[in-house]
């Protein structure tokens, strides 16, 4: 019976994190935990066995999206245009960035502590865009002087403006799209 327990476990986790990151895209960093548990189907007490606080949630979704999109970074290396891939990639970060505006001080506190899980998913995620960079700036696809950081805080930058905008959601991608070299822009 232990294996059936730990498989329920596992699924109640996997289902937990998915409900919280829609109900995050909705409503912030602040989302009912009540109202997660109560979407997931599972009790209150469920969710903070799991997750025994909201930082646990939000440190825990920040790991899977950083996984993401190390792993995004993985597929788009071997994209033909280096260039577009380094901005799909960077678009996508973008995006699920502005999910998280708001991060409570103890997240910000743990993604800067080197000796965090956080922190470690985080340099993966850096790294993997690192290369993606490196391949587009080698390849001419994107300027050779400028660093992931700058770039990453011009995407989160424009994921911010774009949350605080009362335009289209998608305000974000299409600045960042404006020096692709697909919108007829020099791209350089």
């Amino acid at each position: 019976m232990p294996q059936a327990n730990r498989a329920d476990a596992l699924r109640n986790r996997d289902l937990l994190l998915a409900v919280a990151r829609e109900a995050i895209a909705e409503h912030g960093t602040d989302a009912s935990l009540r109202e997660i548990a109560r979407r997931a189907g599972v009790g209150i007490g469920t969710l903070y066995r799991h997750f025994p606080n909201r930082e646990a949630l939000l440190e825990a979704l920040l790991e899977s999206n950083f996984a993401t999109l190390c792993a995004r970074a993985d597929d788009l290396l071997a994209s033909p245009d280096s260039g577009e891939a380094f901005l799909t990639w960077l678009r996508e970060m973008a995006a699920g960035a502005a999910t998280y505006q708001g991060l409570p001080e103890s997240i910000r506190d743990a993604l800067a502590d080197d000796e965090s899980r956080l922190h470690t998913s985080c340099a993966q995620m850096k790294v993997a865009g690192g290369l993606l960079l490196e391949r587009a700036q080698k390849d001419g696809g994107v300027r050779a002087d400028v660093s992931l950081g700058e770039v990453v805080s011009l995407a989160l930058g424009l994921a911010w403006a774009a949350e605080k905008a009362s335009e289209a959601s998608d305000l974000a991608a299409r600045l960042l799209s404006t020096t692709s070299r697909g919108t007829g822009g020099r791209g350089r």
